[in-house]
């Protein structure tokens, strides 16, 4: 089991007998446990591969309170019948505000003029100007639920909204790009929403920072995995783009050293859903879907490649 918050783990105590972390905590002991296990519970960090899955024959769903689940091996869970769900749907606001958030942040450079007011620096020395969003260039790599749902908040700000996914979205009449670096030409700020996992690992690459040029912000509040941050460094080294602003990273929680000392980066600590609301819908989805399957029921949100 992952590290899961109270709102989740506490019901779960309630209604199963649950082992937590055991096979992190104590191995032999789980070994002893294993064959009786039929669930997992986890979050849209944990890491869930075909290894672990073999130690556990009796195993019948994975519930991941995430949107994410890119830990979960899908392919071998569905191979042993093993049904896999997360909890989509209940987060996509919040994520969508953060993607907004950041794009203001950045651009008006709230963290430093904070910084500059409490140093004192307002009476002696003037702030410098920063970029407007209204009615700015935005790319936004994944047009699903919460793609559209920053696509909805950037209209508000009459922003030029353009996307890239697999394929054009018949019901999106925003104008699509095949390519992200054909997105990423054409924009000021280009967003990342695209899910994780091996078909997107590092998709925004050099080629792409090159294409979003000297002016141009990123911000990814999808995966750490989906950028390349050793490229993302370099460019932003080398001013080959302006900026960015992010909430995921390659290798969470630890964030290279040298995006911290950069004042033209903006950070947060993968909070795009971390809201009480929000976090209390996503763990009262993931226990639905336990309750459900248990029951024989309908599942209310299996991952795509479980439908």
């Amino acid at each position: 089991m992952a590290n899961l918050q109270p709102m989740l783990l506490e019901p779960l105590h309630a209604a199963y007998v649950v082992h937590e972390r055991l096979h992190e905590a104590d191995p032999e002991a789980f070994k002893k446990i294993a064959s009786h296990i039929r669930g997992i519970a986890a979050n849209g960090e944990s890491k869930i591969d075909a290894e672990l899955l073999k130690q556990l024959p009796a195993l019948e769903i994975i519930a991941v309170m995430g949107v994410g689940y890119d830990g979960v091996d899908v392919a071998a869970a569905k191979a042993r019948g093993i049904v896999v769900t997360h909890t989509p749907g209940v987060l996509n606001d919040d994520v969508a505000d953060l993607a907004m958030a950041l794009m203001l942040t950045w651009a008006r450079q709230v963290v430093r003029a904070d910084r500059f007011v409490r140093d004192g620096q307002w009476p002696t020395s003037a702030f410098p100007l920063g970029r407007r969003v209204s009615g700015a260039r935005l790319g936004i790599v994944g047009m699903g639920r919460i793609g559209q749902a920053i696509a909805l908040r950037a209209a508000a700000f009459g922003m030029q909204i353009a996307y890239t996914a697999r394929s054009a979205k018949a019901d999106v009449s925003l104008p699509y790009l095949s390519t992200p670096v054909a997105l990423a030409a054409q924009s000021d700020f280009l967003v990342v929403i695209t899910p994780g996992g091996a078909e997107t690992r590092k998709l925004i690459d050099a080629s792409v920072l090159a294409a979003l040029g000297p002016k141009g912000c990123l911000v990814n509040v999808a995966r750490g995995s989906v950028i390349d941050e050793a490229a993302l460094i370099a460019a932003l080294q080398a001013g080959t783009i302006a900026g960015a602003a992010l909430d995921v990273f390659e290798n969470e929680p630890h964030v290279p050293q040298a995006l911290r000392e950069m004042d033209n980066v903006v950070l947060t600590p993968h909070i795009g859903s971390a809201t009480n609301d929000t976090r209390q819908a996503m763990a009262n989805l993931t226990l639905s879907n336990l309750k459900a399957h248990f029951a024989g029921n309908t599942l209310p949100s299996p991952v795509p490649e479980c439908q």
